[in-house]
């Protein structure tokens, strides 16, 4: 693998890689327009996976309770919204495992037009669900079954476009080029909270009209973006070679793909279970506690995670440069590390309910250690597998830790707060000193990841189109 490059410019880079594959000598050529479309491509398809999930984090911790819960208490009403919105993580790894063999299979890009097909099309249909009001218990089920097929979707996309990234990129630059469609990360959450923003500031007892459906009635709109965008893009260097070299080996089974990737999937849930859960814990149950335990409007509460969201759209590209740069092992240790030390007193600023505070605290906590995880992942864990079984591996790796991390976030801590409240622990009827467990499970969570720093090798510029793992 050769890279050409006349000038450190965007614009005047072509072309920035030349691959030369298998007994024909076949030359496949990206050049920065091929980057620059699967960068977008990527972008929107990450755009809707989180404006979804910014979407519905928000719906089930402001509002979906009463409207597929009102048979219940509030606060059972509150944990069981919670619950819908681990099943969307608990399926994560099925659609994983699916689309991330198809995707070693049939290549990156098919299986990129069939997960952002599930997701739109799953975000749109829960805009027409008639409430409980209506229907009684077939809206909650209906509810489940279409989160499952968010879920579902949003298994491989986000490894499919971070493998697609990773694999085009020339190699000096790789974490800064995979970072980019995460940008659509911070896109799709920006979006996502302002019309909540817009709604709550606007429309008084939002739930109680038809305009909380519109939101995700938009994904319609993205998703004919997405789609538009993908069927021009092209596929990988790397996933050409392997489809190669499959045509002469049987492709192996699922069960020896994990055991033969064991040790990267282990070291890789790792580094996901701090980035993940640390960013359910700030995106979902952070914005929960301060509207619902605090006492801020959550009008406030909304606008922090745009603030938040804002920053990070900063800090993904700088992480991606960094770990160009330094590695992505320090980068990674790095956020790690500063995620921890951050917890405690931002938990502490969200206790007091203070509006600016607690702003620049989750824009601290959120927006630059977390998503600075985030960017530095981007491409780490692409680099950490070998072609032939990379897209199953890295699906697998991101949302079964998804499920054991960022699923039962909410619902853990949410459980947490109910209990300090019920008891008066603290002598505060509301829960409010329950930010001392939240707190100690992100110093938890993020200490795992500064450990399984010391077990992966620095992987930076290694060649993708090896078979083999990382280590």
């Amino acid at each position: 693998m050769t890279h050409h490059f006349s000038s450190p410019a965007l614009d005047t880079l072509a072309p920035v890689k030349k691959v030369t594959q298998g007994a024909g000598q076949e030359e496949v050529t990206i050049t920065i327009e091929d980057l620059r479309r699967a960068a977008w491509a990527a972008s929107v398809g990450s755009a809707i996976e989180y404006y979804d999930f910014a979407l519905y984090s928000l719906a089930s911790a402001l509002i979906f309770g009463p409207l597929f819960f009102s048979g219940t208490s509030p606060t059972v009403g509150l944990v069981a919204s919670f619950a819908t919105y681990f099943i969307g993580f608990a399926v994560r790894p099925i659609g994983g495992i699916i689309f991330g063999r198809l995707g070693d299979r049939l290549g990156r890009k098919t299986v990129l037009l069939l997960t952002i097909s599930l997701m739109g099309l799953g975000s749109a249909g829960i805009g027409l669900i008639p409430t409980y009001a209506s229907i009684g218990i077939a809206a909650p089920l209906l509810l489940i079954v279409l989160r499952i097929v968010q879920g579902l979707g949003a298994g491989a996309e986000q490894a499919g476009a971070a493998v697609m990234m990773t694999e085009m990129a020339p190699s000096s630059r790789r974490g800064f080029f995979a970072s980019l469609p995460f940008l659509g990360i911070q896109l799709g959450t920006i979006v996502a909270s302002s019309l909540y923003f817009a709604m709550l500031e606007w429309i008084p007892n939002v739930a109680h009209t038809w305009l909380w459906r519109l939101p995700f009635l938009v994904s319609i709109i993205l998703l004919a973006m997405a789609l538009y965008m993908r069927l021009h893009l092209k596929e990988t260097p790397a996933f050409k070679k392997a489809r190669e070299e499959a045509d002469h080996h049987e492709h192996e089974p699922l069960r020896d793909v994990l055991m033969s990737s064991r040790h990267p999937i282990f070291a890789g849930i790792g580094l996901r279970i701090a980035e993940n859960g640390g960013s359910s814990l700030y995106q979902v149950l952070a914005i929960s506690y301060l509207v619902h335990t605090i006492g801020m409007s959550p009008l406030w509460g909304t606008a922090s995670l745009i603030c938040a969201a804002c920053v990070g759209a900063i800090t993904i590209p700088v992480a991606g440069r960094l770990s160009d740069r330094y590695g992505r092992v320090k980068v990674y240790r790095s956020f790690a590390i500063l995620q921890a030390l951050t917890a405690i007193p931002v938990w502490y600023i969200f206790s007091y309910g203070n509006i600016v505070l607690s702003m620049i605290s989750l824009s601290l906590a959120l927006g630059v250690a977390t998503w600075g995880m985030f960017g530095t992942q981007a491409a780490f864990l692409p680099e950490m597998f070998g072609s032939r079984n990379r897209y199953t591996a890295v699906s697998f790796t991101r949302e079964f830790s998804a499920v054991i991390s960022g699923g039962v976030a909410p619902m853990i801590g949410q459980y947490i707060i109910g209990l300090f409240a019920f008891y008066h622990i603290g002598h505060a009827t509301t829960g409010i000193y329950a930010w001392i467990p939240l707190a100690l499970y992100v110093v938890g969570i993020s200490s795992m990841a500064v450990l399984a720093t010391f077990y992966i090798p620095e992987t930076k510029g290694r060649d993708l189109l090896s078979p083999k793992d990382a280590f």
